[in-house]
């Protein structure tokens, strides 16, 4: 099992790092995401390749054990909201890095105009004035779910909260 102290890298970089095409993707979607560094999309490059692999793996699967599976894992992406409703195990194999992160807690609290900027967003999220369901958040990393995201809102002791209020009110 392993020491819990001592836990293993959830992430794999690029196998070749210093192609320019792949520097200048990286690059656009640090930008466009608000993300503090490459570790963070090589992150979500590994869960969307997970996925995609354990599609591709269900693909080759005898009938009885893959459509038991197929459908734990196609519920399990459509609860995050990176697919919709009737997906087939095809559609797994179209999902793209852009998918996840805008799943990202950062992200949702930007398009839902908490945060003028993607970047104030992350720094709310880390300053502790974002909570989901009452409960507050401090990781801009968090998947947000489809269930989860109308909850999305400042935490209610936050003192953001009041001056929304105080602005709302005049």
């Amino acid at each position: 099992m392993g020491d819990p102290k001592k836990s293993r890298r959830t992430w794999e970089g690029p196998r070749h790092p210093w192609r320019k095409e792949v520097l200048v993707e990286e690059s656009r979607l640090l930008g466009l995401y608000g993300l503090r560094n490459k570790r963070e999309l090589w992150k979500a490059m590994s869960i969307v390749r997970y996925y995609r692999h354990r599609a591709r793996a269900l693909l080759a699967a005898p009938p009885e054990i893959r459509e038991r599976e197929e459908r734990a894992l196609i519920e399990r992406l459509i609860k995050l909201g990176l697919l919709k409703e009737g997906a087939k195990l095809d559609n797994i194999l179209d999902l793209r890095v852009d998918d996840l992160l805008e799943r990202r807690l950062q992200t949702v609290v930007y398009r839902k105009g908490l945060a003028r900027t993607i970047y104030e967003a992350r720094q709310l999220i880390i300053h502790g004035h974002i909570a989901i369901k009452g409960r507050r958040i401090r990781s801009p990393g968090y998947l947000v779910t489809v269930d989860e995201e109308p909850y999305v809102d400042y935490y209610p002791y936050s003192p953001l909260t009041m001056r929304v209020t105080e602005k709302a009110q005049e």
